[in-house]
């Protein structure tokens, strides 16, 4: 589901998009920062509809969903001859931006490399393709998001300090839908609203009963996750009524008795239980499971083959 409108009434929420509506048409970058779900691409979406920029399309691009050479040359483009395969030129993603919004998603996963010629780009708004000495002028306002503290990971020496502190120009953080208890009736009932009209079935609605349960659950998985819950059990369900049973929230309850760290256990194992039980939670869907565990696509894919090899899970590829 797609809207770019951002539903609201919680306060904290309000004050950022006063904020977005001041800084929307500078060309400075913004790191938008929280936790998984909570919208941080529809907030970059928004500061792109209020610029200047906004009769030119959006671009944006997953940081840690390409190895790193298919990362570099999407980017990044190249001549032809640059590389086995390169049998002709390749625009990159920043210079097709020209004069739009760009979106690194996920910028804690970009590797050391691109990082530094990431720096080049915001520093000297040019480009170098592979294969190439001569530099891309270009004009493109860059956001990034990350649902890690970015600043944290430069203490770490894990992310460069200097791209950390030109990206955060101006800093927004998203904060979660667990403290943002207005936004849950409203979300809710936006959600149901939007499954039906998209559907084409007749409008369904929430009872007090749903409204207390959704009230009630913490959301891990935010908005991404409310949404979810909302249109599978406004799909699944028969009834005008969504009621307390026809909600279809997952939760650990219900099998509470399996899945506790007692003592003696050692740091690895912990970590192996909450992975395994986190993909059981999602269905297997590793997406989102790496989402729910604050950790990368990349980092979850080789957890889950260290354990193979050690013969502790079946997980097909």
């Amino acid at each position: 589901m797609k809207n770019n409108l951002i539903q609201t009434s919680d306060v904290k929420i309000r004050d950022l998009l006063k904020t977005v509506d001041n800084i929307a048409c500078s060309k400075a970058s913004v790191l938008i920062q929280g936790e998984s779900g909570t919208g941080k691409e529809l907030f970059a979406r928004y500061i792109h509809s209020k610029s200047q920029r906004a009769s030119k399309p959006f671009f944006a691009i997953n940081c840690a969903a390409l190895p790193e050479n298919l990362l570099e040359s999407e980017l990044f483009g190249y001549e032809k001859g640059a590389f086995t395969g390169a049998d002709k030129k390749k625009i990159g993603s920043f210079e097709a931006a020209n004069g739009s919004t760009f979106l690194l998603d996920e910028i804690s996963e970009m590797p050391a490399l691109l990082q530094t010629k990431l720096l080049r780009v915001l520093q000297e708004s040019e480009v170098h393709p592979l294969g190439s000495n001569v530099p891309v002028s270009i004009d493109v306002r860059i956001l990034a998001t990350s649902n890690k503290d970015l600043f944290k990971m430069v203490e770490n020496g894990q992310f460069r300090e200097d791209l950390y502190y030109r990206l955060n120009v101006i800093p927004l953080f998203i904060p979660p839908l667990r403290m943002r208890p207005k936004d849950l009736e409203l979300l809710s009932k936006h959600f149901v609203e939007l499954v039906c009209t998209e559907n084409n079935i007749p409008l369904k609605v929430l009872t007090t009963e749903a409204l207390d349960k959704i009230k009630n659950w913490k959301w891990p998985g935010n908005v991404r996750e409310l949404q979810n819950v909302i249109e599978r059990s406004v799909l699944l369900s028969e009834k005008t009524e969504i009621s307390e049973s026809d909600l279809l929230i997952k939760d650990y309850v219900k099998d509470k008795n399996d899945f506790y760290f007692r003592p003696g256990l050692t740091v690895a194992e912990v970590e192996r239980q909450l992975i395994l039980k986190t993909l059981d939670f999602t269905d297997q869907n590793r997406t989102q499971a790496a989402h729910l565990l604050g950790i990368s696509i990349r980092t979850l894919r080789n957890k889950l083959r260290d354990y193979r090899e050690c013969h502790q899970i079946g997980v097909s590829q």
